[in-house]
């Protein structure tokens, strides 16, 4: 199951298990169970402190559970945890046999006093690159609180499971029984759903603070960037993010960010972190600005959050980057994740067989037309313009597949569904004027970004697309304020122009910070 190189890289990170792991597996007589069993027997020959017993009775087969013996740790995988997903199995080896969290003592204390019984079941799939944060943070919170139990389940493998519930997006977490959430969670995001008590703690010890020499607002690319620069030149720097890494979290594939030749949205995401936490970064996690309050005067700059936390600073960089921009047609809410999917790469796998539609002709739209032809049955590309905008290459890829149809100059007008899933779409031919409807189960839609600027509206100069206005410096109309990245009218939405727009607001940042605090 595991070739010679995976399997050198696994017993090397099995020698620090410290403590016994049973592993106890379900299985039928289907191909499936043949194979996760070839897998299971691999790692058991890896490490002599594990033990491999065949012989369970779960409903969910094939399936396999990780616990340590004399205890009672509620840990299943409920298929072959391949792909994205090995990660997720090797932590949870670990984790089991002994191997410290990199979790804080603050938020392994949080979860280890949970009181309750919390039975999560997260529905993944291989190929989702956002589905591993969510299955590894509720096996850690299953490995140290024995009132936590979780089972992490492939969705394509296991259908019938999947159609039951009606899960047309990945992650899917159930909270005993019912929907607790979709779509990229951290373990801080789930404890403050569960522990409703901790956002109120955090509030207050945020607005305890006393106010930054330089306060980033957004972890992107643009935002790590602006930290690091800020906090190599000695000042008090703090980054307020409603996650770290952004939209760069939910990027499949990168292979133009420079000197690394290829790699993975939440990989990079990791490391952005990593690299600013090798500084003294005030780093706070899961805050939402919704309001700015300009200092006047010489007085701090004072943001708000949703969480009802307030923190000021003589600086600030604005990096709050963009997100999916929608169709806002109607249907399209209603039938958000029940067919209305924005993640070809997450979500792609829940729709094999199906008949599905991309929206927009641009590099993403038709990416996603390519990849989604290889799972899906038919896939009906639609686009506004009178032609597709992707590059030539990608273009001759697309019209070379069989199950692939293009529309353009369409005007996409109505999603449609049976009251509980997406069943078509309705468009407008430009050309002709006529109204037409497709039948199909999903729909993926690559239309572009929207700056996320709702919450600066009359504060700050914004263009008419909803960005920030900034000049060469990366400074706003307003003094001491600055903003970088795909929020602002910077041209060209790339990984490596965000974070070199980052550095150059901090470095402009620090230089306004020296001039205005100067003595006279």
């Amino acid at each position: 199951m595991l070739d010679a190189n995976l399997k050198a890289q696994l017993k090397a990170y099995l020698e620090r298990v410290t403590q016994p792991i049973e592993i106890v597996a379900s299985l039928d007589d289907g191909a499936k169970s043949e194979e996760l069993l070839g897998l299971l027997r691999d790692i058991d020959a890896l490490s002599d402190k594990i033990t491999l017993l065949d012989n369970g009775n779960d409903a969910r087969k094939p399936s396999f559970s990780i616990n340590r013996p004399g205890a009672d740790i509620g840990l299943r995988f409920a298929g072959i945890p391949m792909g994205h997903e090995f990660t997720s199995l090797v932590l949870a080896l670990l984790q089991v046999g002994g191997h410290p969290s990199k979790a804080s003592a603050e938020v392994i204390e949080q979860i280890a006093a949970l009181k309750g019984e919390f039975l999560f079941e997260s529905y993944f799939s291989l190929s989702c690159q956002n589905c591993p944060d969510v299955v590894q943070a509720l096996n850690l919170m299953a490995v140290l609180n024995p009132n936590i139990r979780h089972v992490a389940i492939d969705g394509a493998l296991f259908q019938a499971e999947v159609e039951e519930r009606q899960v047309m997006a990945v992650p899917s977490v159930y909270l005993n029984g019912k929907n607790f959430g979709q779509g990229r969670m951290g373990l801080e995001e789930i404890l403050a759903k569960i522990d409703t008590s901790a956002t109120d703690r955090q509030a207050e010890k945020l607005n305890a603070k006393q106010a930054f020499d330089m306060l980033v607002i957004g972890g992107g690319p643009a935002g790590a960037a602006a930290a690091i620069y800020a906090a190599r030149k000695g000042i008090r720097t703090g980054v307020a993010a409603e996650r770290f890494g952004g939209q760069v979290l939910d990027t499949m594939a990168i292979e133009n960010f420079i000197s690394v030749q290829e790699t993975e949205g939440p990989k990079l995401a990791v490391a952005l972190e990593e690299h600013v936490k090798q500084y003294e970064v005030d780093i706070m996690n899961l805050q939402r600005a919704e309001k700015l309050i300009p200092g006047k005067d010489g007085a701090p700059h004072e943001v708000i959050f949703a969480s009802g936390a307030s923190l000021k600073a003589k600086t600030l960089i604005l990096a709050t980057g963009a997100r999916w921009r929608e169709m806002n047609v109607p249907g399209e809410q209603e039938y958000r994740n029940r067919g209305v999917a924005y993640c070809p790469h997450c979500d792609g796998p829940l729709f094999k067989g199906k008949r599905v539609a991309v929206i927009g002709g641009g590099n993403s739209g038709v990416e996603a037309a390519i990849d989604l032809a290889g799972i899906v049955a038919h896939v009906t590309l639609i686009e506004f313009d009178t032609q597709l905008r992707a590059d030539a290459v990608l273009q001759r890829k697309l019209h070379s597949l069989p199950n692939v149809k293009v529309i353009t100059s369409a005007l996409t007008t109505e999603v449609t569904g049976d009251g509980q899933r997406v069943n078509g779409l309705r468009y407008k031919d430009r050309q002709s004027s006529e109204h037409h409807e497709i039948a199909l189960e999903g729909i993926f839609v690559q239309i572009g970004l929207l700056p996320n600027t709702d919450w600066l509206k009359g504060t700050i100069e914004l263009s008419n697309r909803g960005e920030i206005m900034v000049d060469a410096r990366g400074e706003t109309d307003l003094p001491g304020i600055f903003a970088a990245g795909d929020v602002t009218t910077v041209p060209f939405k790339q990984i490596v122009i965000a974070v070199g727009e980052g550095a150059k607001a901090s470095l402009a940042a620090f230089d306004h910070l020296i001039r205005t605090s100067a003595p006279a």
